[in-house]
């Protein structure tokens, strides 16, 4: 993707972002009358397996797969780590409670005590962000599987609002900031190739 159609999509991603936040509530509500068993553990499969243990451990596994491919173990963790600390300062800065705390739909018991620690607040989401984070490393070196991801992601987020989790603009949000994060590290790494270096160092020991 050239650099101008990058900049319109981040433009319209933005505009989408301002745009759900008078739609929220609503927007939460009408996608909880959708809910039924089947969907309901399908999403909850869904929420397991984006664990972030889980979804780096196989993307890192990816990554050792394809020996040429190594260089970017650490550019993908601290991809993720970057993304915890930025979720982390923007949650516990504007501290908005969830769409089931405000009483707007209800969630399951499960998903509700997962849910309710001290900075875990709802803006933004730290599961898209997590994803989405990966998208930009993935469409560099697995230009195939990224579409796959791009799908995977997109049901992660879906679920967060299913579940009443969050509203539509947490996981607009998250997607964004989870790209723009995974982008940066891209540049740092062809710039300065620290990845390549730290690689050459450890992995080359083992």
């Amino acid at each position: 993707m050239k650099r101008k159609e990058k900049i319109v999509l981040i433009a319209v991603f933005v505009a989408l972002i301002f745009a759900s936040l008078y739609f929220d509530s609503e927007i939460v509500k009408a996608v909880s009358t959708i809910r039924n068993k089947f969907l309901s553990d399908f999403f909850l499969g869904i929420t397991f397996f984006s664990s972030e243990i889980i979804i780096f451990f196989f993307l890192t596994s990816l990554f050792l797969w394809r020996e040429h491919k190594r260089r970017w173990i650490f550019g993908l963790w601290f991809t993720l780590a970057l993304s915890a600390v930025v979720s982390f300062v923007l949650k516990f800065s504007i501290q908005r409670q969830r769409p089931f705390q405000l009483g707007i739909v209800s969630t399951l018991q499960i998903l509700e005590k997962a849910s309710h620690l001290i900075w875990n607040f709802s803006f933004p989401s730290f599961q898209a962000m997590l994803v989405f984070c990966a998208v930009p490393i993935l469409s560099k070196e697995f230009r195939k599987f990224k579409y796959f991801w791009i799908i995977f992601a997109g049901l992660i987020a879906f679920s967060r609002v299913y579940f009443g989790l969050h509203f539509l603009s947490d996981v607009l949000a998250g997607g964004l900031i989870g790209y723009l994060l995974g982008w940066f590290v891209i540049k740092l790494e062809t710039e300065n190739k620290f990845g390549e270096e730290i690689y050459k160092k450890v992995f080359r020991n083992f």
